[in-house]
């Protein structure tokens, strides 16, 4: 019996030379669609859905609950999970892989454990198209988007590794999730459905794309969004991410607020800290104003320098008396220090030096 691909190869995000899509990242009903498709019965959807996501299966070969024949005749469809290419744990527990994926692209993804979570930062590119200065990732250059099965499977190999349900997931691997919107939703949609973590628990991230905010907001989901800012004015900016010079800082802002209103979610600022760059209280102050009156959180992160470029990392000092200015000025900020330091901490260093 042959296999009937489960969407048409022209829709894969798979190289052209597969014949077939990968299963993960497809609901209990497409899953069911298909198997009749090959000619069993509809309770089998649902056998293969639990083998995908609860037991971690990596062949059709090993579902040991589909008949014999059955199984070496799909034996050859890829589910789309990747290896482990490299791992490097940090002595506070925290997990970075190296994920090699079909095609043999590498993608970072990092597990963060606390006492009471898992989270999963999760890539949605190989490279990235954005280029920020100070990004390790921008420095490696893009290869491709990532499927949505390419995206479920990061979550899923931390799970695994750690043997601990995945609680949290936050797109701020490498690459730009809203230039790859539709497998970035496919993405939430499946990690929310099929694998089972609450919308509210889910985290995109973004340096900000003309329109695309907006058209996230359309779709009502309940993440969070987070949006690079790094800078408090258009200038300063566009020195920090080249990208961003064609969308001006209003433009994204409004887009921003139209977010808020749209889906009542608040909106998290990331500020990425560097010294003698960004990290003045004049650049606290103004950006106070642009965010006074937002329904909004201004996440500080204090910079993991990287080889390829001079920015430095504040002084504690520093970087308190930017989080003074913006308290006083009635902004909700908090400093986020990244874990895993030890492990190449900031996105794309581990990729970087291991490939």
């Amino acid at each position: 019996m042959s296999a009937t691909p489960l969407v048409s190869p022209a829709n894969s995000t798979i190289p052209e030379t597969a014949t077939l899509p990968p299963l993960l990242g497809a609901s209990v009903t497409e899953l069911t669609a298909w198997v009749q498709q090959q000619g069993q019965p509809a309770y089998r959807g649902k056998q293969l859905h639990d083998w995908i996501y609860h037991k971690g299966v990596r062949s059709l070969a090993d579902i040991s609950v589909f008949p014999k024949q059955w199984r070496a005749d799909v034996a050859d469809i890829p589910i789309g999970r990747s290896q482990i290419h490299y791992r490097s744990v940090a002595p506070d527990g925290t997990v970075k892989y190296l994920l090699q994926l079909s095609d043999g692209q590498i993608v970072e993804t990092v597990g963060i454990p606390t006492e009471k979570r898992l989270t999963v930062c999760v890539s949605t590119q190989v490279g990235c198209p954005m280029a920020c200065d100070f990004c390790a990732t921008g420095k490696g250059g893009y290869k491709r988007n990532l499927g949505r099965h390419e995206i479920v499977d990061q979550v899923l190999t931390v799970q695994e590794d750690f043997q601990q349900r995945v609680s949290h997931v936050v797109f701020m691997g490498m690459g730009e999730p809203l230039l790859n919107t539709e497998n970035v939703l496919d993405a939430v949609k499946s990690l929310n459905q099929d694998v089972g973590i609450g919308q509210r628990s889910l985290t995109i991230s973004t340096v900000g794309i003309r329109d695309r905010i907006r058209q996230l907001a359309q779709n009502h989901l309940q993440v969070t969004l987070a949006v690079s800012l790094h800078a408090p004015n258009q200038a300063l900016r566009e020195k920090i991410i080249p990208s961003a010079r064609p969308y001006p800082i209003e433009d994204l802002l409004a887009e921003c607020r139209e977010y808020v209103e749209i889906t009542g979610r608040r909106v998290s600022f990331e500020y990425i800290l560097l010294a003698g760059v960004n990290d003045l209280p004049e650049h606290a102050l103004e950006l106070a104003k642009r965010l006074r009156g937002f329904q909004s959180h201004v996440n500080l992160i204090p910079y993991n320098p990287i080889q390829e470029v001079d920015y430095k990392r504040p002084k504690s000092d520093r970087i308190q008396a930017f989080v003074k200015v913006l308290q006083q000025q009635k902004i909700a900020v908090s400093v986020r220090y990244s874990r895993g330091l030890e492990a190449d901490a900031a996105c794309g260093q581990l990729r970087t030096s291991n490939l």
